[in-house]
């Protein structure tokens, strides 16, 4: 989103979102896939760090800028402080909200820079407001209310030794191939729209449904197998899976 005033007016809300959507991305990674390479950073003993999202969907935890007024608003000052004084989940549960409020500011900051009307900021909202928070990420609250909309099983299952690819068919948590869906019988619009509920515990995105999915038998949230860098053939060969998450929780216990 650099550049001169001169193009602020060529700017969209479809570019801001852009944006937006890449650093949510990096904030995800890091605090979920790479939790524990972001905890190992966040060292209570340095000054006040920050963690900032970078449009390239990469993160990184750093002092805050020390131009002032900084060029964009800035993401929460010391997060690193509160690292060993609180639970690991409720430190992380409180760097994701913070990371919601730094995403929004950053956004609408673009958009009044840029001049968006009435019209132009209610598009980016409702843009930004159709992917689930970093805080319903990381806390999976967004599984557990698809969970909750979705009815018991008839017992329907592909062919014995079939591999399903695809979140929109249903399959046995064992096969770790797919996450758990509607009905095919409770129609095709229905279907979709719990399709769109999965989402991936790394990048937080539902896309890629043609793809891999991968469920970790720890915390039962579903992953995208790029995302954690798990194929269909190794995924053969795990009797339980463990998400990056998981692990490194183990590792530090």
């Amino acid at each position: 989103m650099e550049g001169g005033t001169g193009g602020y007016n060529s700017r969209t809300p479809e570019d801001v979102f852009r944006d937006f959507r890449g650093r949510r991305a990096g904030i995800v990674k890091a605090l979920t896939t790479d939790v524990e390479k972001f905890y190992q950073k966040c060292d209570p003993e340095k000054e006040n760090l920050c963690l900032y999202g970078q449009p390239n969907e990469t993160w990184e935890v750093n002092l805050p800028v020390e131009e002032v007024p900084p060029e964009l608003p800035e993401p929460a000052l010391g997060i690193n402080f509160a690292r060993d004084g609180m639970g690991e989940k409720d430190w992380l549960s409180l760097v994701a909200v913070h990371s919601d409020a730094w995403l929004l500011a950053v956004a609408f900051y673009f958009g009044a820079r840029f001049g968006f009307d009435k019209e132009s900021r209610k598009q980016l909202f409702q843009m930004m407001n159709s992917l689930p928070t970093i805080y319903e990420v990381v806390m999976g609250i967004t599984k557990k209310q698809s969970k909750e909309k979705t009815p018991s099983s008839n017992g329907k299952s592909n062919k014995s030794g079939s591999k399903s690819l695809r979140p929109s068919e249903s399959h046995a948590k064992a096969s770790k191939m797919a996450p758990p869906t509607e009905e095919d019988s409770e129609g095709e619009d229905e279907d979709e729209e719990d399709h769109g509920n999965t989402l991936c515990g790394a990048c937080g995105d539902n896309s890629a449904n043609d793809e891999f999915w991968i469920c970790c038998d720890i915390c039962e949230k579903w992953f995208h197998g790029k995302c954690v860098k798990i194929t269909p053939a190794r995924a053969e060969h795990i009797k339980q899976y463990k998400c990056p998450a998981c692990t490194a929780k183990r590792v530090r216990t």
